[in-house]
C-alpha cells in the first residue's frame, strides 16, 4: 500500500473542493436579468436592468479561474475588465484581460496592473456594477504605491519591494504583513472601494488568511480595515526593521499615524454600502473534502483545526508528537489513521537557502523522525500549500517518512545543515521527494496530513 499516494489523492481532494471555477459555477447563477448568488445560506439577487455596463476586476492567484467562470456565466453580458495573476497562473479569456505579475515581491507589471485596474474603477458611475475576484497573492499582485501630493509622499516600486522582503524574512504573519502593506498602498485597506464610488460591487474571495477575514485577504482591497498607521508602525517596530526599510516608508507611516495621510477605509464610512462581499471557499472547506476522502480509503480521522499558525519548525514538532500518540497509544485516533491539519505557518530566515514553509516544515518533520527510536516507523507526512507554489519555489510541498529519512542518509544529507540554511527545497530535491503539482489556480493556505499505519 503506497501511503503518499494516499496522501497526494487526499490532498487533490481538498483542492478539488476549493476550486474557485467550480464554486462559482455552481453557486452563481443567471436567471433572466437576475444574478443570482447562494454562498453557505448567504443569498444575493442583483436586477441586471438597473446597471448600463458590467465590469470584471480581480487580482490574486486564483483571479484568472475565477474570471472564467464568470465569463461562462454572464457571457456577452461583460463589457471587459482586467485580473492581475501571479505569472504562469493564466487562463484564455474571451472578454476581461489577464495580466501576470511576479509573487511574492511586486514587480513593475503589477504596479502596471493596478494602475489599470485603478483607472477602470475610477470610470465607473451609478449605472456600472462591478464584479471583483479576490484571492491570496492580491497584495503583491496589486501592487500601488501610495501617493498624497499634500503630505509630500510619492512611494516607489522599490519602496514596496523592499517592504514586502523584510516582512517575509522577519516572521511576521500575513495578517501584521497586510497591515503594514495596506497603509502603503493607494488600492488596498478598502482604498478601491472608494474608487469605485459610486459604483456598487460585488466581491468575490477566496481565502488564503487563517481565520477568514476579510479585511486581511488580498490586503482588504474591497473590506473596511480596522487597522491604522499607527498600528502600522507598531509592527515595524516589533520586528525591528526600521533600519532595514527606507527612510520614505516610515515617513509615511508616521504622516499616516499623525492624520496628515487619509485612513484607509472604515466600517462607517458610507461607501462601504456600495460593497457586497462574499466568501466563497476556506481552508476549512479543503480540510472538510479531504476528510471525506481519506475515510473512503479506509482511514480514521482527527482533524485537528484549520487554523494552524507559528513557526514552521515548531508545528513540525507538535504534529510529530500527536503522530507517535496516535501510532504508540491510539491517542485522538486509532490506527490506520490521519491526521490533518490546515492553516498557514511562517519561517524566521536565518540562512541563504531556497525552500518554503511547508519544505521547512516536512524537513524539520523528518528531523524529529531521525530523534525517534523508532525512527518514524509507521508515520508518513506530506505539507503543501493548496496554490501549488511554496514560498519562492515551483514546488507545493514535501513529504517525510523512515524510508525518506534512510534516503536522506544513504545521500550523506545531513538535516540539521538544510535547515541551518533555510534550504529544504535542494534537500528534498536531492531525493526526489518535493510534491510539485503545478499552478493550482486556487488558493486556501496550507494543508499538514500524517498518515499513521
Amino acid at each position: 500500500m503506497d501511503r503518499f499516494d494516499h496522501l497526494r489523492q487526499i490532498f487533490q481532494a481538498g483542492l478539488a473542493r476549493v476550486d474557485p471555477y467550480g464554486m462559482l459555477v455552481d453557486h452563481v447563477h443567471l436567471d433572466g436579468n437576475r444574478l443570482a448568488v447562494a454562498f453557505d445560506g448567504h443569498h444575493h439577487q442583483v436586477d441586471l436592468t438597473d446597471f448600463d455596463r458590467i465590469l470584471v476586476l480581480g487580482a490574486g492567484k486564483a483571479s484568472a479561474r475565477m474570471a472564467k467562470a464568470i465569463e461562462d456565466i454572464l457571457g456577452p453580458r461583460i463589457e471587459g475588465g482586467l485580473v492581475s495573476v501571479k505569472t504562469g497562473h493564466g487562463e484564455p479569456l474571451a472578454r476581461i484581460e489577464v495580466m501576470e505579475s511576479a509573487h511574492p515581491t511586486p514587480d513593475a507589471s503589477s504596479v502596471a496592473a493596478a494602475r489599470r485596474i485603478a483607472s477602470l474603477a475610477a470610470g465607473a458611475d451609478r449605472r456600472t456594477l462591478i464584479l471583483n475576484l479576490v484571492s491570496g497573492g492580491g497584495s503583491a499582485l496589486l501592487c500601488s504605491p501610495l501617493e498624497d501630493k499634500a503630505a509630500g509622499v510619492a512611494l516607489t516600486l522599490d519602496d514596496k519591494q523592499q517592504v514586502t522582503g523584510a516582512l517575509l524574512a522577519s516572521g511576521a504573519d500575513i495578517a501584521e504583513i497586510n497591515c503594514v502593506r495596506k497603509h502603503l498602498s493607494g488600492v488596498k485597506g478598502g482604498r478601491l472601494v472608494r474608487l469605485m464610488a459610486p459604483a456598487r460591487s460585488l466581491n468575490f474571495i477566496l481565502s488564503d488568511v487563517v481565520g477568514d477575514r476579510l479585511d486581511t485577504i488580498a490586503s482588504g482591497l474591497t473590506s473596511p480595515d480596522r487597522t491604522t498607521f499607527a498600528q502600522a508602525l507598531a509592527i515595524l517596530e516589533a520586528y525591528h526593521l526600521g533600519d532595514k526599510l527606507p527612510p520614505a516608508v516610515l515617513q509615511a507611516l508616521r504622516l499616516g499615524a499623525a492624520g496628515r495621510i487619509a485612513e484607509t477605509l472604515k466600517p462607517e464610512d458610507p461607501e462601504v454600502s456600495l460593497a457586497t462581499n462574499i466568501l466563497i471557499g476556506t481552508n476549512r472547506a479543503a480540510v472538510l473534502a479531504a476528510c471525506e476522502t481519506a475515510r473512503g480509503l479506509g482511514y480514521n480521522v482527527a482533524a485537528l483545526t484549520s487554523s494552524l499558525t507559528g513557526e514552521a519548525r515548531q508545528v513540525a514538532k507538535v504534529l510529530f508528537g500527536i503522530a507517535r500518540d496516535v501510532r504508540d497509544g491510539d491517542l485522538l485516533v486509532r490506527k490506520p489513521a490521519l491526521v490533518i491539519a490546515g492553516g498557514e505557518t511562517v519561517v524566521t530566515l536565518t540562512g541563504k537557502g531556497k525552500g518554503g514553509r511547508n519544505q521547512e516544515m516536512a524537513l524539520a518533520f523528518l528531523a524529529e523522525l531521525a530523534k525517534d527510536p523508532q525512527e518514524g516507523r509507521g508515520i508518513y507526512f506530506l505539507s503543501a500549500s493548496t496554490d501549488g507554489s511554496d514560498g519562492p519555489t515551483d514546488a507545493a510541498g514535501a513529504f517525510a517518512s523512515a524510508e525518506l529519512l534512510a534516503a536522506a542518509g544513504a545521500a550523506g544529507l545531513s538535516i540539521d545543515a538544510y535547515l541551518r540554511n533555510n534550504d529544504s527545497y535542494h534537500f528534498f530535491e536531492a531525493i526526489g521527494q518535493l510534491l510539485k503539482t503545478g499552478p493550482t489556480r486556487t488558493n486556501v493556505c496550507d494543508l499538514h496530513m500524517v498518515v499513521v499505519a
